[in-house]
């Protein structure tokens, strides 16, 4: 038997988690912050295999119901993955486990990881003057908020280069990865990788615009299609998804609800958990709430295809709402109006 393993409080929380039913981790990941999430899902995706032992020392109060079960290691990052959708929804628990459990063959190299924990007024001078390739290598690598306040920051020539170029990237050359740790070394402390990494594409892309102020969509849009009408296609398909909705408060949700027609709502609404509709239910009067409850429950099974047809309705609906300045989606809208 291995010896006990002292944990610090961010582990025990991890085997805690683990522990816990997926619903009810669920619940319980739901009242944390993105930092404890962050944190969190790190922990539960290094641990490894957590033996009995372990699990008395760490939890001793929680040692005699845990028994010698222990927590397999295998196929955890995909229930870490699970845990943070039913908490999260999938736009906000796919941002997390890219950052936390990275594709094996997606290697950091140390400056481009410093880079994620500076400033973006730290970052702005140190790229503005480089090529639209390497500034779109950097930026994938950066939380959506952040890259797009860094390219808020650029210089407007360069947004809608930069974003084709996200948009496009895929494997990226050792040549480009070396300039650009060369010129974030001069900064910061690091050496420079080889590795091949695969970067960027139409969702990191969008992610990016959707963090960024509307005008950034609208300045950098017309000109993504006169380079390449597919992918301005695919990126309009992916700038905003019917989870994002998730994020409106109950005073623009109504707002939304009040142009929606009941029947597009219902098929809509089918297509999601529970407890995201409650999301569009907490909008509305109690008595209506119940009512549309029932009429979800009473319609049965119907096509995917139906969902995403009301789903897509609804964006379009939504988009419609947020160019005239009703509705705001995404971090940040707020610029476009005073």
């Amino acid at each position: 038997m291995s010896a006990p393993i002292e944990f610090d409080g961010a582990d025990r929380a991890a085997v805690m988690v683990m522990l816990l039913g997926e619903e009810e981790a669920a619940r319980l990941l739901a009242g944390l912050s993105p930092e404890e999430l962050r944190m969190l899902g790190a922990k539960m995706c290094e641990m490894g295999d957590i033996g009995p032992a372990a699990i008395a020392d760490a939890i001793a109060n929680f040692a005699s119901t845990a028994g010698n079960a222990g927590i397999s290691a295998h196929g955890r990052v995909d229930e870490v993955r699970k845990m943070m959708t039913g908490a999260l929804g999938e736009v906000k628990a796919d941002s997390i486990m890219r950052r936390v459990a990275p594709p094996e063959n997606a290697p950091r190299t140390p400056a481009l990881e410093i880079a994620q924990w500076l400033e973006p007024e730290v970052l702005i001078p140190l790229v503005q003057d480089e090529h639209p390739q390497a500034i779109a290598v950097l930026l994938v690598q950066l939380e959506p908020a952040t890259a797009a306040a860094v390219l808020a920051g650029l210089p407007e020539a360069l947004h809608t280069p930069v974003v084709h170029r996200i948009a496009k990237l895929g494997p990226v050359s050792p040549e480009a990865i070396t300039i650009l740790e060369e010129t974030l070394a001069a900064r910061i402390s690091g050496v420079h990788g080889i590795k091949r990494l695969d970067m960027g594409g139409v969702r990191e892309a969008a992610d990016i615009i959707n963090s960024a102020a509307r005008s950034m969509e609208k300045r950098v849009m017309p000109g993504i299609t006169k380079l390449d009408k597919k992918l301005a296609r695919d990126l309009e398909s992916e700038l905003f998804k019917f989870e994002h909705l998730l994020e409106l408060d109950q005073q623009m949700m109504g707002q939304l609800l009040r142009e929606v027609e009941s029947e597009l709502l219902i098929d809509a609404l089918k297509g999601i958990e529970e407890t995201q509709r409650e999301v569009f239910f907490g909008a509305m009067s109690s008595r209506a709430a119940d009512g549309l409850r029932d009429e979800i429950e009473e319609r049965g099974r119907i096509k995917r295809a139906d969902v995403e047809a009301a789903q897509k309705a609804i964006i379009a609906v939504a988009k419609k709402l947020a160019a005239d300045g009703t509705i705001v989606i995404g971090a940040g809208g707020d610029d476009d109006y005073v």
